[in-house]
């Protein structure tokens, strides 16, 4: 395993970074990981943190079930319902911008999303690093499935990141890259955790947002923005994924309290989803949220 140093913030591009807290890999390899702020924007990211050789040694666990798409316990059969039952809604969320169109998930996974928009009539594209998560996209799609997106050509009406940029390393050039796929009226849709939620604030290092050290970048809203901006974006509405806060919060209790039964941890992570939600209702600080913006 290699690690890398990041110097420079991607946001602000300060050089200056202040300790934060130490974060677990409970998913894999159970090694802990730095996390920092940035002095100037507040931007938290991991650092260091495995190189683009090394970090799919970090997604080799049935436990990842993004890319196995099979759950084998309760928090896993958890996440596949709410999964199933969120296609419907990011379908709905499309069609407020889009009644039909192109689509490019990038990082889609096992392809679940493409699936259900291919059977609603949207021409679909998926890039996605897995090489085995990607074999079992392009069997549920029928579609080529890209490894990389320097392998796409075509433009898209819609390009979909669904708790994927907080994996890419260079989150610039990959903005840049995705901005160069999107028609020109075209909308990228990003999904990622948000760090000043509340239940991010109540479990701190054991907030299974963080995800060590598959997730380098831990954004907020206002940094999102900057993001975004930098990158010729014009952000054009903020949604929450209600739904995260109780299955991260599920995650978390099962990091900070191992030794709780199930029912218990399941019955804190419902109080602590739906404090984290009735909080946010004010503050728009939702486990995750969903930026929606268009081409500047």
């Amino acid at each position: 395993m290699t690690l890398e140093t990041v110097l420079v913030c991607p946001i602000c591009s300060s050089n200056h970074f202040k300790p934060l807290m130490i974060a677990r890999d409970y998913t894999v390899t159970q090694g802990d990981f730095s996390l920092q702020q940035c002095t100037t924007c507040e931007f938290v990211i991991t650092n260091p943190r495995p190189d683009q050789n090394s970090i799919g040694l970090y997604y080799q666990s049935d436990k990842y079930i993004s890319h196995t798409g099979s759950g084998k316990n309760l928090v896993d059969r958890i996440y596949l319902l709410a999964r199933n039952y969120t296609l419907y809604s990011k379908y709905k969320l499309i069609k407020r911008y889009k009644a039909l169109g192109s689509i490019l998930d990038y990082g889609c996974g096992t392809g679940a999303f493409l699936r259900y928009m291919q059977q609603h009539n949207w021409q679909i594209a998926g890039v996605e690093p897995s090489e085995a998560a990607g074999k079992i996209a392009s069997k549920a799609t029928k579609t080529e499935i890209h490894r990389d997106l320097q392998r796409v050509t075509n433009k898209f009406d819609v390009v979909t990141l669904w708790h994927v940029l907080e994996h890419v390393h260079s989150l610039n050039e990959k903005l840049i890259e995705i901005k160069d796929h999107l028609e020109r009226d075209g909308i990228v849709i990003v999904a990622v955790p948000n760090c000043k939620s509340l239940d991010a604030k109540k479990y701190g290092a054991f907030w299974a947002g963080y995800d060590v050290p598959r997730h380098l970048w831990h954004f907020s809203i206002s940094n999102m923005k900057i993001l975004l901006a930098n990158n010729g974006f014009i952000l054009i509405d903020t949604i929450p994924m209600k739904l995260d806060s109780y299955y991260v919060s599920l995650l978390s209790e099962s990091y900070k309290y191992p030794k709780k039964s199930t029912i218990l941890r399941m019955l804190n992570a419902f109080i602590s989803g739906a404090a984290s939600n009735n909080s946010a209702r004010k503050t728009n600080q939702y486990s995750s949220l969903i930026y929606i913006a268009r081409r500047s």
